[in-house]
């Protein structure tokens, strides 16, 4: 166990490396220079030399690169270019809004994956297993901005039941204000948590142990829930922590949509803004997230099947 734990960290930490390696070359490879972004048009080119010098864009750039990962190792993201402020306070400003909506479309999405997936298992290959995984792919296959833009037409122009942007004030406020972006969120989990749980509770439901569950005259309800779903729901959450990385992904793309001040906005800001610090930063953060997720899910299914130590 002990040499599967190690191995999953290396491989762990040469990911962040090279996650770390792609975001620096690829936000240096984009045109345009960050001085003359941040001074304006009418920028003198001493004014230009003297702020990338204060920047360290004037020094090679292996050299730059090797700044940013020693310093990242001591969690010094340096500061921001346009902001002007430590890019560690400015991330972790807007952190709390993108965690709580990862977590807020994470919960909706299992509450709207369970009951469904449950019914296509029962129900399957009849009207409502069709009839419920066609709905889902359809919401799974809308791109999230489209799907955004629909569901503030409809609840926040038309209807008024929820806010069409912002992040709202205390707890009440804030979740109100994230729904339809959880929703936006949950929608694109839903197919791929509901075609999991279904295969695994049908394997389940022809099993010897719930056989034997019925046999010895348990009610159905109970079968199902207590025996069927309850192992089934493991394969279920481990797909939903493997799929971390598209939950990443779409809240860059939701926060713009629904204007959250969250991590996701601040990415797109700073990469239009060529905002190196900021753009590299939360690259490495995302990784880390992604790995660390992922190396937890590895390591708690090794302990559950030793096969998978193989």
């Amino acid at each position: 166990m002990g040499r599967f734990v190690v191995s999953r960290i290396a491989q762990g930490v040469v990911v962040l490396f090279g996650v770390t390696l792609a975001a620096f070359a690829l936000i240096h490879l984009a045109p345009g220079d960050p001085a003359k972004l941040i001074l304006g048009l009418r920028a003198t080119p001493a004014s230009v030399a003297e702020l990338r010098h204060e920047l360290g864009l004037d020094k090679p750039l292996p050299d730059q690169f090797v700044d940013f990962v020693t310093h990242a190792a001591r969690l010094d993201f340096g500061q921001s270019a346009v902001h002007r402020e430590s890019v560690g306070s400015l991330i972790g400003g807007r952190l709390g809004a993108s965690l709580l909506l990862i977590v807020y479309g994470s919960v909706l999405s299992v509450v709207i994956a369970v009951p469904l997936g449950v019914i296509s298992a029962l129900k399957r290959n009849r009207l409502a297993d069709h009839s419920t995984r066609v709905v889902t792919m359809v919401a799974f296959a809308m791109p999230p901005f489209w799907l955004g833009l629909l569901l503030l037409l409809v609840f926040s122009v038309n209807l008024g039941w929820l806010p069409s942007s912002g992040y709202g004030e205390a707890v009440a406020g804030r979740l109100e204000s994230l729904t339809l972006p959880a929703i936006v969120l949950a929608l694109g989990l839903v197919p791929l948590l509901l075609r999991t749980l279904r295969s695994s509770m049908i394997e389940a439901l022809s099993s010897e142990y719930v056989e034997s569950a019925r046999a010895l005259g348990f009610r159905e309800r109970r079968v199902v829930v207590k025996h069927a779903l309850r192992t089934s729901l493991v394969s279920m959450v481990t797909v939903l922590g493997l799929n971390v990385a598209y939950v990443l992904g779409g809240i860059v793309v939701i926060e713009n949509v629904f204007v959250i001040p969250g991590v996701g906005s601040l990415l797109v800001d700073a990469a239009v803004t060529r905002d190196y610090p900021v753009v590299q930063a939360i690259a490495l953060i995302f990784a880390v997230i992604v790995v660390v997720v992922n190396i937890t899910t590895d390591i708690t299914y090794a302990r559950l099947d030793p096969r998978v130590r193989l």
